[in-house]
């Protein structure tokens, strides 16, 4: 197992997780769960995890999560607006001290000149708020959605890590950085 793998980062966020006594809760849509499944992959994750929910349709966003019709018409469901709403409903829904959500455009379909295949935003929430991050992706579907989970993972991560200091700020949507990847992770 490499260090960079999606294990090796899983047992990693639970060993922060269980050491800070932080729990985790995912909302998940491009990735399919594939977040919540690398997590509980590895033994001992009931001890932070509280669960996951897939929300890959807009009504199951909606009803699942929370998320207002209103930010779905206005911005679609692959935007920085709606993957901070689903942050917010997941950590409310299953009542943890952290929450991500993905969103995004796996492909090999779907895009549009406006949100090409590829283009993925996630979020953290927290108690203080929520930050988004845009990713654009350039794998194909399996990789995007390795990518986003990777992604997701690390910003778990720097979230542990910030609670643990009290330094956790809010970022503000619309400002928030944009990464960039080039191809399939390695």
């Amino acid at each position: 197992m490499t260090e960079n793998s999606l294990q090796a980062i899983a047992e990693r966020l639970q060993d922060l997780c269980l050491r800070r006594q932080v729990t985790v809760a995912t909302a998940e849509s491009c990735t399919g769960g594939l977040v919540a499944s690398v997590l509980t992959d590895v033994d001992g994750s009931s001890g932070y995890f509280r669960g996951a929910l897939v929300a890959y349709s807009n009504e199951a966003k909606m009803r699942l999560l929370e998320v207002p019709s209103e930010l779905l018409e206005a911005h679609g469901a692959v935007s920085a607006q709606v993957a901070r709403a689903m942050a917010l409903g997941a950590r409310s829904r299953l009542n943890s001290d952290l929450a991500v959500s993905i969103t995004g455009v796996a492909g090999p379909g779907g895009g549009t000149a406006a949100k090409p295949v590829g283009l993925t935003y996630v979020a953290v929430a927290d108690s203080s708020g929520v930050e988004v991050r845009r990713f654009s992706w350039n794998g194909n579907r399996a990789a995007n959605k390795d990518s986003s989970a990777r992604a997701a993972i690390q910003l778990l991560i720097a979230h542990v890590e910030t609670l643990a200091e009290g330094n956790a700020e809010t970022q503000v949507i619309g400002a928030e950085p944009e990464a960039q990847a080039e191809g399939a992770p390695s």
